[in-house]
Order: structure tokens, then sequence, then C-alpha cells
């Protein structure tokens, strides 16, 4: 068993405790003071919380939704031996595995999907110096993505505000990002949560992504890192990239902790984690993720063991092809069945091969 496999392993273990405890509440955004740059929540849109859509293009650019509650997908990425994006595979060449048993692929397609964003920013009181650079990143990534991506902005420190909705517009973005105090703790955890559930309640697109940046340990949650990655495949929920400014103690025993809980909460997800020597490079991680996010496989697969059965399910996903040596896959680690929660593949994602 490879490292990361018995890590993933041990991880699970400890999932499948806190499956039968209870959150002490679901963590949620704080309300902004009067007149400030919170934006106010939008109503859900119908039946996008309870998996019973996914995303197909149409002829004129714009994307509709099917249902299907019995077909996993996974957003996969593919990289060579040269850290290359591999985007020529056919579903031959994939190899799906749930709890270590073969699956059938039912549809394979690769394409630049619009996906729906959570920009979750450190707030607290060490960022103060970082945030301008922090700032840019994001807005660069944005200007990268699909133009079609809908995106917020959360600003936490021991507690999370959402500091812009969903939207598209650049300045508005950039508005929800000036929003800054840099006082305080950080309860990352918590806001992961609240962006998770807000993803899940009123985002417009199947494919849902959180970045997170900060600079440092989780040290004001009231949740902890197996509740909330719990609580995030409990959703089906949004792919984690994790930008860790941790070089200030690289060392120490808070940025150990703090690496170890976003590498967990993007490993488990099918994200990565990047912890860059110093600000200079936050701009070109940001237009990296930009890259990975519009260069993904959609994969679906109806699992022999029925979605109804319940329980947490391990996912492991291999690719091979000739000529192309080893390469490296990822997506999330594993999702808990849930009948009501279980994302479909889009239609119009070509079928795989018998």
């Amino acid at each position: 068993m490879s490292a990361r496999n018995s890590k993933s392993f041990v991880l699970a273990l400890l999932l499948a405790v806190v499956a039968s405890i209870s959150l002490p509440s679901i963590p949620a955004f704080a309300q902004q003071p009067s007149g400030s740059a919170t934006q106010p929540a939008q109503t859900a849109p119908p039946n996008r919380a309870t998996g019973h859509s996914a995303v197909q293009a149409g002829s004129n650019g714009t994307f509709t939704f099917r249902t299907s509650v019995s077909e996993v997908v996974l957003y996969a990425t593919v990289i060579d031996s040269h850290q290359k994006l591999v985007t020529s595979l056919t579903s031959q060449d994939f190899s799906v595995y749930e709890n270590n048993v073969l699956q059938k692929i039912s549809s394979l397609s690769q394409q630049d999907v619009p996906v729906s964003m959570g920009i979750l920013v450190d707030n607290s009181g060490s960022m103060a110096g970082k945030r301008a650079a922090v700032n840019r990143a994001a807005i660069d990534l944005v200007r990268a993505s699909n133009p079609q991506d809908e995106a917020f902005i959360v600003n936490f420190s021991d507690e999370a505000y959402l500091d812009q909705d969903f939207s598209s517009n650049v300045g508005l973005l950039e508005k929800g990002l000036s929003h800054i105090d840099s006082a305080g703790g950080t309860a990352l955890y918590d806001a992961v949560i609240a962006a998770a559930d807000h993803l899940a309640k009123h985002a417009q697109h199947p494919k849902q992504v959180i970045l997170i940046i900060t600079d440092g340990e989780d040290n004001s949650s009231g949740t902890t890192l197996a509740q909330t990655v719990r609580r995030v495949q409990d959703l089906n929920g949004p792919i984690v990239y994790s930008i860790g400014l941790l070089y200030d103690e690289p060392n120490g025993q808070g940025g150990r902790q703090a690496r170890k809980a976003l590498q967990t909460l993007s490993d488990e997800t099918g994200g990565i984690a990047f912890f860059p020597k110093n600000l200079d490079h936050v701009d070109a991680i940001a237009g990296e993720v930009a890259r990975d996010i519009r260069h993904q496989y959609i994969i679906g697969y109806h699992p022999t063991q029925p979605i109804s059965q319940g329980g947490y399910r391990a996912i492991r996903l291999d690719a091979k092809a000739k000529g192309l040596g080893k390469l490296t896959v990822r997506t999330r680690a594993g999702y808990f069945a849930n009948p009501s929660t279980t994302p479909s593949v889009p239609p119009n994602a070509a079928p795989a091969h018998p």
C-alpha cells in the first residue's frame, strides 16, 4: 500500500467514526454590521442541493440539467512524469475502483464546463501584509477561468463573512476582497463547511470548487478537520485547492499542523495543496489552479454496490496509455453514499466503450 493510500485508509477509518457523530451545529456565515459589503444569500435553485441535476452543454452556449441519482461523477486531473497535463485519454485508458472493486465506466468527457467557486481568504491578523498580493492572485484566477464561471468571496478570521455572493463580475469580486480587517484568529474549518453548504444550496453549476488562501493553523473553529472532510464528502461537495503561506514558520508546530490540514482537505477532494516559498509565487499558483480546473476529465459510473446501501466508499482512479509513461491521476478519495446528494455526470459526455 502506498503512503498516500495508507493515509487515505486511516482517514477513512476516522471518518467512519465521525459519521456516527453529529456536528454540534452546521457553521454558517456571520453577519456583517449594517452597511458592510456582505451580500444577502440567494434563494436556492430547485433540486441543486439534492443531486438530482447534472450539467448539459447546449448548442447556444447555455447549460441545462438532467436527473439521476445512481451515477457517481468524478472530476479527474491527469499529469505525466513531467508534470504536464494529459488531455487525450479515452475511457479505455482509465480504471476506477470503489472499495477495491473494479467499476464499469459509463461515460467520459474532457471539456471546460462552467464552475461555481468559493474563494476563501484568511483575514486574521497575520495576513495584514499579504492581502494585496493575495487579492491580485485571486482576481487573476477569476480572469483566467471560464467566462461562465461564478464565484463568491469569503473573508474569514475567527468568523467567516460572505463579502460577495455569486457573481461573474470582476469588479464586484474585487470589492468583496477589499473588505480587510486582518484581525482575530483563524476559523478555517468552519469557513470551509459554510462555503460547501452555500455551494450545495445556491450554486448554478454542478462542478464546484473551493480555493483556500491562508497563512496559519485553525485555532478558532467549533468543528474539526475530520468533521470538515466528512461534511464536504457527505455533500459530494467541492474540489478543494489550498495555498498555504506558511513560509514564516516552515518547521514550527503550527506550520506543520496547518500544512497537514490543507494537504488533507485537498487530497481527499481531488485538489492540490500549494506551499509557496514567498508571496511572489502566489500569482503563478493561481494560474495553475485555473488551468487545472479547466482541463479535467468528467467520468461517470454506476457503482456495483447500490447507493441506497449508504456508507463510505473509497475511490481509486488509475490511468495507463501507450507511449505516455507513468501517469498520475487526482480525484476525490471517496464519498458517503447518499441518494439525495450523489451528483450525476453530464449527459453529453461520451459513452464509454463496451
